[in-house]
């Protein structure tokens, strides 16, 4: 977030000011994230969870200490993705038939550089 200070009125810099510093007793107040995620870890061990059972994903393993670590049970088997099928290309390159494209994802080098040159994509379709 910038503000342009140079476009605030006295009155505006007043309230800005004033938020500012509620914002940073607010800040102030809170215990250290060190502290916060010591006590999570703690609950978590005596209630015998795990960070990836309650909120999925991956808990940061580097900040994790031993004891936690030789705590956690093993963690659950991930659901494998269904493979996605192959999918036929749409677009050929004239000069290299090798080259082709699905249209999917990023255009390649050879097809961008034909509709910088102004050919329409179209063009390239397999028929």
């Amino acid at each position: 977030m910038s503000i342009d200070l140079s476009t605030l009125s006295a009155k505006e810099l007043e309230s800005l000011i004033s938020q500012a510093k509620k914002r940073k007793t607010t800040l102030n107040k809170r215990k250290p994230v060190a502290a916060v995620r010591k006590k999570v870890a703690q609950l978590l061990k005596t209630e015998g969870y795990t960070l990836e059972e309650l909120f999925g994903g991956v808990a940061p393993s580097s900040r994790a200490t031993k004891a936690t670590k030789a705590a956690k049970p093993a963690p659950a088997a991930r659901k494998a993705r269904k493979p996605l099928g192959k999918v036929a290309p749409k677009y050929r390159n004239p000069g290299n038939t090798a080259e082709t494209w699905t249209g999917r994802g990023k255009q390649p080098r050879w097809l961008a550089a034909y509709v910088a040159a102004g050919r329409k994509i179209d063009d390239f379709l397999i028929k």
